[in-house]
């Protein structure tokens, strides 16, 4: 597939922004796009509310990884809207490299989604959801501490354990690093963050160094959302009515945006600034003015005229 050839990570060690240290950070999101109401990509694809309040479009899922300094998606699964966001994750773990510093939100967390990402050589830095306690295995000096991933079976057969008043026992699981911040959100109330990392040595990213590269994340979220309202148009829908040509449009759109990404980190790079310096919606009104119409020509036609 043309996308996943092009589609590489692109910021250089000195791109401002894209990088903790030695880790390149990156992240995985998704986001669904609304597509024609035929009845193959209703069946082939469905749509959210049930049959009681049904949506007035199918959708597609789409979940990406990508760059958080560059906004570049490099990799991406495409599935029904009812495929769990959790198993497209899964699907990319193939295009999860050493060196990477992948950053996930809490909707993402699963033991086994966790274990897997980890034995890719990646290292990661996810949020964990509300309500798994972590355990203090060891209290560090830049106020994180190391904790253990329990798998939820353990959990359980533990928890029967104490139910029973049997012998409890010991907590067997996957080692982390724990990172605790409060943030206030945009009603003026605290958040607690809970981040788990692979990163267990403190001199190498700290925890205030967490909360910074994880606050980078969101850079790649709006990445998402230049591809729905930007670069499509707001409240647009795909115009593909088959299945085949719905997933096509859709790489379509990803191979451009990577295209445009792209080329304004080569901009920022010459100019030594942060790609976030640099507003997507006027790069892409400016190709858009350089784009001439030779390009929508028939090569066959202009080898006839010629």
């Amino acid at each position: 597939m043309l996308f996943e050839r092009v589609a590489l990570p692109c910021a250089r060690r000195g791109s401002q922004g894209a990088w903790l240290g030695r880790w390149r950070l990156m992240a995985i999101d998704g986001f669904v796009l609304d597509i024609p109401d035929t009845p193959a990509n209703d069946t082939e694809f469905g749509r959210s509310g049930g049959t009681k309040n049904p949506a007035p479009f199918p959708q597609v899922k789409i979940v990406g990884l990508g760059e958080c300094g560059t906004h570049a998606v490099v990799a991406a699964r495409l599935g029904p809207w009812r495929v769990d966001e959790g198993a497209l994750a899964k699907e990319l773990l193939a295009d999860f490299e050493p060196g990477m510093l992948i950053t996930a939100d809490r909707g993402f967390y699963a033991y086994r989604l966790w274990e897997a990402a980890a034995a890719t050589g990646a290292d990661l830095l996810w949020r964990m959801p509300d309500g798994p306690h972590l355990p203090v295995v060891r209290s560090l000096k830049d106020g994180s501490y190391e904790s253990l991933l329990l798998d939820p079976k353990v959990r359980n057969r533990r928890a029967n354990q104490r139910h029973r008043g049997s012998t409890v026992e010991e907590p067997a699981g996957i080692p982390v690093r724990v990172a605790e911040y409060e943030v206030t959100n945009r009603e003026g109330k605290g958040e607690i963050f809970c981040l788990i990392t692979t990163i267990m040595d403190p001199d190498e990213a700290g925890a205030a160094e967490l909360a910074a590269a994880y606050a980078e994340r969101w850079e790649f979220e709006s990445s998402l959302d230049e591809i729905k309202t930007h670069q499509r148009g707001r409240g647009g829908v795909l115009r593909s009515k088959t299945p085949d040509m719905v997933e096509q449009e859709i790489w379509a759109l990803l191979l451009t945006h990577y295209a445009v990404r792209h080329l304004m980190c080569e901009a920022a790079d010459q100019a030594d600034i942060d790609p976030d310096r640099l507003s997507f919606i006027r790069s892409l009104r400016i190709i858009r003015r350089q784009v001439t119409d030779q390009a929508a020509f028939s090569p066959s036609a202009a080898h006839k005229r010629s």
